[in-house]
Parts: C-alpha cells; structure tokens; sequence
C-alpha cells in the first residue's frame, strides 16, 4: 500500500492532478489502479511493461464505463524503458482516450519532466522524495535485470496445477540428492511446480531486450561460483538459502526496485534461485542430468 502511495502522491504533485487509489472505491478494479475524476483520467502503474500488458489493460470490462464519461487512460512502467511502447499500436476496445506517445509514462520520462519543473516545485519534489524514502536515491545505485524480472513475477498469479509438461522431476530430485541438498530439498519441492509459469514470464522479459534472461541466469551463476571460491557458506544447504538471499539484497538495493511484501520477495527470488537450479545454472550436475524430457 506504501508504494501505490507514493506513486499517487508522486504523479500528483509533480503533474497537479488529484488521483486516488481507485481500491478506495472497489478491492482490484482490473486494470485501474489510480484515478483523478477531476481531469478524467485512470491511471495504471506497472511493473510489467509489455504490449499485450497494454493490450489486456485495455480490453477489460472496467475500462468501458469510464471510456463512456470521457476518461483518458494512462500507463506508468515502474520498471522498464517504455519508448518502444509509445510507438506500438494496440486494440482500443472500448476507444478510451488513449495516445500511447502522450500517455505511457516511465522512469525516464518522469525524470525528464522532474527536470522542466520550475525551482520553487522542484524544491517540493525534492522534499517530498526525501520525506518518503528517508534520503535521496543513492546515485550509485544500478537499474538491475535482475530486479526487473523480479518486479514482473510480482505481478503473477502462481498456479500450482498448471501442467508441468516436459520437465522429469526424477532427474531433478536425483540432483537435489547428489549435492546433499537435504533442508534446501523442501524449498525445490515448492517451488519447482512453478517452472512453466517462470519460463513463460523469462520469454516476455526477453521482448524486452536481447537476452535478458540469459543475463540474469548468468549473474546467478556468477553469485554461485563466488560463492564457492570465497567459501562463504559450510554446506550444500547453507549456500542455497544464503542465495536466495543475496538475490533479495540485490533487488532491495536496485534503482529498479518495485516495493513488494517480505513474503513476496521471499518467493520471487526462492523461484528464480530453484529455477536457476533445475536450469544446471548453479550446483552440480549428476552424470547424464537432464531435466527435460526429449
């Protein structure tokens, strides 16, 4: 609730507007996440900066009525780089005032704007960001990949009875058993039933930019491999746990940073470590390991 908060106050102060949380008037209005009756806008403010997340926003049934009354929508990515956006096309069902160039709003554009402001609101800004967040951003944090895909399963619903296909969950707990993983055992059965649903949102990060999701498996396999030639954990168990925790101080410590429950990022990260795992990213692999079957 803090972060939606901060947005809402944020966007108002720095565009005079006189948005509210729109779970003020009814619990998860689909695809509305602020709005300001005043100028007629809804606002929606996202971690996952995609088209189809655009596309999907636009189609729900929310939408029509205040496509009726004159409402303009607009799109805020907490998260990634939405110039690509503003130059797509998308499926305007109920022809809500919509202009994808004016009305996708993101980090840099904010920034950007923040920067055209006069002195004496400037002043207001900086005040404001400091009252919230304690001190000012330090410059010295980074936009993290990692982060990012962590923002994005934020977002996720996880189903455990969607079908795991391919995946052999023998091989999986023949490695589980080869690298002594006893305690940490618990946190694979968890979370392995998840693996379709991370490989699915890996692909839509992957629209992103080239790569992404190699970039971010290759940093937690830089983080396993540190792990070991520092020799900072005693055992098998101890360094998997200490793993999913040095995602966390990683994505805590982002400029990218979308400000989730404890127990969100718990498992967002406990997924992607298990992921990495079932990947042959981090720990060894048993002779002939091969988690998908062909």
């Amino acid at each position: 609730m803090h972060s939606e908060n901060f947005y809402r106050d944020f966007i108002n102060l720095l565009y005079g507007w006189s948005l509210e949380n729109a779970n003020n008037r009814l619990q998860n209005i689909e695809a509305i996440d602020l709005i300001d009756d005043n100028v007629k806008l809804i606002v929606q403010v996202s971690a996952t900066a995609t088209k189809t997340k655009i596309n999907n926003s636009l189609s729900k049934k929310s939408i029509e009525e205040y496509a009726k009354r004159g409402y303009t929508f607009k799109f805020v990515s907490i998260a990634e780089n939405a110039d690509q956006l503003r130059q797509q096309k998308y499926n305007n069902l109920y022809n809500i005032g919509f202009n994808p160039k004016k009305d996708i709003y993101d980090i840099s554009s904010l920034e950007k704007d923040i920067l055209n402001l006069k002195l004496q609101k400037l002043e207001e800004v900086y005040q404001f960001i400091k009252a919230e967040l304690g001190n000012m951003p330090d410059c010295v944090r980074f936009n993290s990949d990692l982060t990012t895909i962590i923002n994005i399963l934020a977002e996720v619903k996880l189903d455990e009875n969607e079908p795991l296909g391919n995946i052999n969950m023998f091989e999986i707990d023949k490695k589980i058993e080869f690298n002594k993983l006893d305690i940490a055992a618990s946190i694979i059965d968890d979370y392995k039933i998840f693996y379709n649903q991370v490989e699915k949102k890996y692909r839509e990060f992957d629209k992103m930019g080239l790569n992404k999701s190699m970039l971010v498996l290759q940093s937690l396999k830089k983080m396993y491999i540190d792990a070991l030639l520092k020799n900072k954990y005693d055992n098998s168990d101890l360094l998997f746990v200490g793993l999913i925790d040095e995602v966390k101080e990683i994505v805590i410590n982002s400029s990218n940073y979308f400000d989730i429950s404890k127990e969100t990022l718990e498992a967002c990260a406990s997924l992607l470590v298990v992921d990495a795992f079932m990947r042959c990213k981090i720990f060894k692999n048993p002779e002939g390991y091969a988690y998908v079957i062909t």
